[in-house]
C-alpha cells in the first residue's frame, strides 16, 4: 500500500491544479446537487421485525385513518377559567374548524367529544385535540405543519395558551452556529502552535472544510431519496472535521520533518503520503468498518447515521491522501522550516542530549514508576466507570426538547394536567376474528389491562370497519422514557397468551413509546456482542500491524477503559444532571439509545488512529535495536523512549484539534448530537492523554521485550500490514539500483524459486536486444522465465526488467513482457487458424481508438511469416494442428511479438528434438522480433550457437547449478 501512495503523492504534487479541480467541482456538484433535489433530514424511528413494528404496520392496513402521524394539540387555560366555559368552549370549537380546513389534515377529534375519552384534565384546566394527518410524519409537508400551528394564535387571542406535540414538531433541523466556528478556531490555533506557520496551520483546515462540503452535499443529495436522520449531516460535519483535520496534520508534519531534513520537497511530499498516509488509511479504515458494523444490529436509523458518518470519514481520508499533496504542490518549498526555527531543531534532535522536550520529560517520569502510572490511569478510568452502572437508555421525547420549543412545552402542558404517561400512551392491537362475542371480550381485555400496574386509564376497545381487529389505549402512570413504562409493556405481553387463551384474541402492544421501548432493548442486548466484535477486530488488525501479542491487547483493554469512563461521565451529566447548567443542558434524561454503540463504533477508530501513530515509531526503533545488537535481544525502554518522544506532539495536537471540534458541538447542539459530541470529546481526551500517553509506555515498560513477542506459527499466518514505510524504502532503492542498470534484464544476487527449493542467487546483465537462452529442469525454467516475466514475484535480491523493479514494479514490467509457452498452448490449438492467434494479440497490443487497424495489422505478420518460414502457401485461415513444429512454434512467437513487448520470453518446451529443427526456429524468432527487442527462450539442451543472427547471445544452464545453493554469474 505504501508504494501505492508514494505513486499517488507524485501524480497529485505534479497535477496540483488538475487535483483541486476535481476536489472542486466535487463539492460543488455534490452541494447543488442536494440543494437542486430538495433534500431534507426527517427522522423515521422504526425497526422492522419487532412485534411493535409489526403491529404499527398492520394497524396502517386495517385501520387506515391511524397510518398518518399524529398531532396533540395541547390547550391550556391562561387566564384561570375552566376551559369548559363558554367562552373557551368557543374558541376551541374555532380552533378545531380551522384544523378541519388545513390540507394534510385527516381527521380532528375535540376534547368535549364523547369519543375524545379523558381529553379533558379532572380541573377542566387542561385539554388536548387530537388531529390525525394523512400521511406518515416522513412525508408531511411544511405547508401542513405551518397549518396546524397556526390555530396558536386563534387560542392566545382567547387567552388559550397552546403547544403542539408529536414527532412531526421534534427539532430535525441541522445547522451550524458561531459556537462549532470556534472549534475550528481552537483547532487553527493548534495547528500553527504546531507548525509555527500561518500557511502549514491553514492547509489541514481547507483540505478538511472541501472534504467536509463534499461529504455533506453527498448526504444530502441521499437525504432526497432515502429518509436520513437530522443527526446525520451534523454527525458527518463533526466527524469530518476531526478526522480531516487530524488526517492532515499526520502527513503535513511528516512532510515538515522530512524538508527540515533536507528532502526536497517533491520526494517529501509523496514519502509523506506513503507513510503516515498509510496510517492514516489504516485508521480510516478501521473507522469506516466499525461505523458499517452498526448495519448489522438491522436499525435503519442508525444504519443511516452509520453510513453517512463512514462516508464523512472516507472523504476525509481521501482528502488528506489527494488534496493535501496537490496543496503542497502549489507550495512547494515555501514549507521548508528555517534551519533556526524549533521545527528545524525538533526534526534533527537525538534521543540522547540536548534539552528534553516536555514529552521527553513526560514519558521520563512515567518510566520512573510505571506500576504507579498504570495503578492511576486505571484507577481514574475506573472511577469514572461507576455512573455507567446506572445508564438508562431511550429514544429522544419531547421532554428532551429544548425547553422553549412546542414540544416540549406540549410534553410538560400535558404532564401537569393529565399525568406524565399521557405523553407515551400504549396501543394494544387485539385479532378478535375468532371471536363472537366482540364487545364483551374487549371489555374483558380491558379489565384486565386495568389491573396491571402503572395503568393511569384504559380506554374502550374501538373495532375496525371490517370487524378484525379492535385498539385499546393504555395510558401509563409514568412518563414514556420511565423504567416503569418499560416494565408495563413487558407486563402486557407476558398478559397477552393467557388472553389468547381465554377468549381466542391475540394481542400484541405498540404505539411509539413502545417502539422506542423496542428500539432501546435492542440497542443494549447489541451492546455487548458489537463491542466483541470491535475489540475482537482491533486485536487483530493490530496484531497484523505490530507483530505482537501484548500491543493489541493492551490497546483493546485502554479503549474499553476509554468507553466505560466515558459512559460513565455522559451519564453523570446527561442523566443525573451533575454540571448540566454550565454545559446548557437544559432537560436531563435517559441517554441516547444509540449513543454508547455509537461512540464505541467512532472512538475504536479514534483510538486506534493514536496507538498507531505512538507504537508504529517504538516498533520501528525497537527492530532496528534488535538487529543492530549482538546477542539480538533489543533495546526495549529505549525503543519505548524513541518512539514516544518522536509521536507526542503530533498525538498531542491532533488530540486537542478534535476534542475542541467535538466540544464545540456541545453548548449550542440540538437532539442527539449534543450528547454524542460530549461523548467524543472526552472519549478522545480519555484516550489519547490518559490510556495513549500514559497508559501505553507504563505497560510497554513493564511488558518489556515480552511486549514485541509472536508466536512463529501465528506469525507465518498473519498478513504483514506495512504501514511504516518498510516496502517503500526497499523499493526506492530497488528503484535507484535498477536506474544505475544499462541492460534489459538485470539481476543482481537475485534468488528464484520457493524458500525450499531456491534457485540462486544469480547475477546477469542482458543488453537490449541480445538474446538469453536459458537451459535445464522444466519446472526451474518456468520459474526463472515467468519471474523475469513480472508473474512470480523473485525470492531475494535484485531483479529489474526494462527499468521496472521486481516485484515492486511487476505491473509495469507485465505490461512491457509478454510470455509465451509453446508447449502448454498446444492442448488449446483445437481449430483455431493462424489468423485467430494473430489478431487476438494484436489487439492486446493496440490502443482502444486504433483496434480498426487489426487487419492490417494481421496481413503484416503473416507476410513477414511467410518470408521467415519460407511458406508462401501460409494464410490466416491456416488451421494451427496442421503446421508442423517450428512453424507452429514461430507463429506462436510471432503471436506474442504482435503486442510489441519490450522482451518477450518464450517456453519451447521439449520439441526440439534435433539440431536443424533448433536452428530453424532460433533463426526464425531472431527474424521476426525487431532489434530492439530482448529475447528469453527456455527449452532443454537448447544452444544459442550463432543461429540467432547479429544479437549478442547468452547462455544459462541451470543443470550446473547445485540443488541447494546455486550460483551463477553471467554478462
Amino acid at each position: 500500500m505504501a508504494t501505492f501512495l508514494y505513486r499517488i503523492g507524485h501524480i497529485a504534487y505534479r497535477r496540483a491544479w488538475i487535483v483541486i479541480a476535481i476536489w472542486i467541482a466535487l463539492v460543488a456538484g455534490l452541494v447543488g446537487g442536494g440543494v437542486a433535489l430538495g433534500g431534507q433530514t426527517q427522522e423515521s424511528y422504526s425497526i422492522p421485525g419487532t412485534e411493535s413494528q409489526q403491529a404499527i404496520d398492520k394497524l396502517a392496513a386495517v385501520f387506515p385513518q391511524t397510518a398518518g402521524a399524529s398531532v396533540e394539540v395541547v390547550m391550556k387555560s391562561a387566564d384561570g377559567d375552566p376551559l369548559s366555559s363558554s367562552a373557551h368552549r368557543a374558541t376551541i370549537d374555532a380552533m378545531t374548524k380551522q384544523l378541519e380546513d388545513v390540507d394534510g389534515v385527516a381527521s380532528v377529534l375535540d376534547p368535549f367529544s364523547k369519543y375524545a375519552g379523558d381529553a379533558v384534565s379532572k380541573d377542566a384546566l387542561t385539554a388536548y385535540t387530537q388531529v390525525q394527518l394523512d400521511k406518515a410524519s416522513t412525508d408531511v409537508s411544511q405547508k401542513t405543519i405551518d397549518g396546524v400551528k397556526a390555530v396558536g394564535e386563534t387560542g392566545k387571542k382567547g387567552d388559550i395558551t397552546v403547544a403542539f406535540g408529536g414527532q412531526v414538531f421534534q427539532d430535525q433541523t441541522f445547522g451550524l452556529t458561531i459556537t462549532e466556528g470556534l472549534g475550528v478556531l481552537f483547532a487553527g490555533v493548534v495547528l500553527f502552535i504546531a507548525f509555527g506557520s500561518l500557511l502549514a496551520a491553514g492547509m489541514p483546515l481547507l483540505t478538511a472544510l472541501i472534504g467536509v462540503g463534499v461529504a455533506v452535499g453527498g448526504v444530502t443529495v441521499v437525504s432526497a431519496f432515502v429518509p436520513v436522520s437530522s443527526s446525520a449531516p451534523m454527525l458527518a460535519v463533526m466527524l469530518g472535521l476531526a478526522v480531516g483535520i487530524d488526517y492532515a496534520l499526520f502527513i503535513l508534519s511528516r512532510h515538515r520533518t522530512q524538508l527540515a531534513r533536507g528532502v526536497t520537497p517533491e520526494e517529501s511530499a509523496a514519502t509523506a503520503v506513503a507513510t503516515a498516509g498509510s496510517a492514516v488509511v489504516f485508521a480510516g479504515i478501521t473507522v469506516i468498518i466499525a461505523l458499517l458494523g452498526l448495519l448489522v444490529v438491522g436499525i435503519p436509523f442508525l444504519s443511516t447515521m452509520g453510513v453517512a458518518a463512514a462516508f464523512a470519514v472516507f472523504i476525509g481520508m481521501l482528502a488528506a491522501v489527494t488534496l493535501l499533496p496537490a496543496v503542497l504542490g502549489l507550495a512547494r518549498g515555501r514549507l521548508i522550516p528555517k534551519p533556526t526555527s524549533r521545527i528545524a531543531k525538533r526534526a534533527l534532535a537525538a534521543d540522547e542530549g540536548g534539552k528534553p522536550t516536555m514529552g521527553r520529560r513526560w514519558v521520563n517520569l512515567v518510566l520512573k514508576a510505571p506500576i504507579v502510572a498504570v495503578v492511576l490511569v486505571v484507577g481514574i478510568l475506573g472511577g469514572l466507570s461507576i455512573p455507567a452502572l446506572s445508564l438508562d437508555l431511550n429514544l429522544p421525547t419531547g421532554a428532551s426538547e429544548p425547553k422553549a420549543s412546542d414540544a416540549h412545552q406540549a410534553y410538560e402542558m400535558l404532564a401537569d394536567g393529565f399525568g406524565p404517561g399521557y405523553n407515551g400512551p400504549l396501543v394494544v392491537s387485539v385479532d378478535i376474528t375468532q371471536t363472537t362475542d366482540i364487545q364483551n371480550d374487549l371489555d374483558a381485555i380491558r379489565d384486565k389491562l386495568s389491573a396491571l400496574d402503572d395503568v393511569a386509564s384504559v380506554g374502550p376497545g374501538i373495532p375496525n370497519q371490517t370487524v378484525d381487529t379492535a385498539i385499546i389505549k393504555v395510558i401509563p402512570k409514568s412518563g414514556p422514557d420511565d423504567p416503569a413504562t418499560k416494565e408495563l409493556v413487558q407486563s402486557i405481553r407476558v398478559l397477552g397468551p393467557s388472553i389468547d387463551r381465554e377468549y381466542g384474541t391475540p394481542i400484541t402492544v405498540t404505539g411509539q413509546t413502545a417502539v422506542a421501548i423496542d428500539i432501546s432493548n435492542r440497542l443494549t442486548n447489541a451492546l455487548v456482542p458489537f463491542a466483541l466484535i470491535v475489540v475482537g477486530l482491533s486485536i487483530i488488525l493490530l496484531m497484523m500491524v505490530f507483530r505482537s501479542i501484548f500491543v493489541p491487547i493492551k490497546a483493546a483493554l485502554g479503549f474499553l477503559l476509554s468507553v466505560f469512563g466515558t459512559i460513565g461521565v455522559t451519564v453523570a451529566i446527561f442523566q443525573w444532571g451533575w454540571l448540566a447548567d454550565l454545559l446548557n443542558i437544559e432537560t436531563p434524561g435517559p441517554i441516547l439509545s444509540f449513543l454508547p454503540i455509537l461512540l464505541m463504533a467512532l472512538l475504536f477508530g479514534l483510538a486506534m488512529d493514536y496507538e498507531v501513530f505512538l507504537v508504529s515509531g517504538m516498533r520501528e526503533q525497537w527492530v532496528r535495536s534488535k538487529n543492530r545488537s549482538a546477542d539480538g535481544r533489543g533495546d526495549a525502554r529505549g525503543a519505548i523512549v524513541h518512539g514516544y518522544q518522536h509521536a507526542v506532539r503530533v498525538v498531542t495536537a491532533a488530540a486537542l484539534i478534535m476534542f475542541f471540534v467535538f466540544f464545540a458541538f456541545v453548548p449550542e447542539g440540538t437532539g442527539a448530537i449534543k450528547g454524542i459530541a460530549f461523548a467524543l470529546a472526552v472519549g478522545v481526551a480519555f484516550d489519547a492523554f490518559l490510556v495513549r500517553l500514559t497508559l501505553v509506555p507504563a505497560a510497554m515498560a513493564l511488558a518489556g521485550r515480552a511486549a514485541w513477542w509472536l508466536p512463529r506459527w501465528l506469525a507465518r499466518i498473519l498478513p504483514n500490514v506495512d504501514i511504516e514505510g518498510e516496502s517503500l524504502q526497499h523499493h526506492l532503492d530497488d528503484v535507484d539500483w535498477s536506474r544505475g542498470q544499462h541492460g534489459a534484464i538485470s539481476a543482481e544476487d537475485a534468488v528464484f524459486g520457493l524458500d525450499d527449493a531456491r534457485i540462486g542467487p544469480l547475477s546477469i546483465e542482458i543488453p537490449a536486444g541480445d538474446a538469453l537462452v536459458i537451459r535445464g529442469d522444466a519446472s526451474d525454467r518456468r520459474v526463472v522465465a515467468a519471474t523475469l516475466a513480472g508473474r512470480i514475484a523473485p525470492v531475494g535480491g535484485r531483479v529489474q526488467v526494462l527499468g521496472a523493479p521486481l516485484p515492486s514494479e511487476s505491473s509495469r514490467a507485465m505490461r512491457r513482457v509478454t510470455l509465451v509457452d509453446i508447449a502448454g498452448a498446444e492442448a488449446a490449438f483445437g481449430d483455431r487458424t493462424v489468423g485467430d492467434v494473430l489478431s487476438e494479440r494484436i489487439e492486446l497490443g493496440l490502443p482502444w481508438y486504433r483496434l480498426s487497424g487489426t487487419n492490417g495489422q494481421l496481413r503484416v505478420w503473416i507476410s513477414r511469416l511467410r518470408d521467415v518460414l519460407r511458406m508462401p502457401q501460409l494464410a490466416a485461415e491456416t488451421p494451427i494442428a496442421a503446421l508442423a513444429g517450428v512453424p507452429r512454434a514461430a507463429v506462436l512467437v510471432a503471436a506474442g511479438l504482435a503486442e510489441r513487448p519490450g522482451v518477450i520470453v518464450a517456453e519451447l518446451g521439449e520439441m526440439l528434438a534435433n539440431e536443424p529443427a533448433t536452428i530453424e526456429l532460433l533463426s526464425a524468432v531472431s527474424s521476426l522480433a525487431p532489434a530492439s527487442t530482448t529475447l528469453v527462450l527456455t527449452a532443454a539442451g537448447l544452444c544459442a550457437d550463432d543461429a540467432i543472427g547479429p544479437r549478442g547471445a547468452h547462455t544459462l544452464d541451470l543443470d550446473d547449478l547445485a540443488v541447494t545453493d546455486r550460483k551463477a554469474l553471467l554478462s
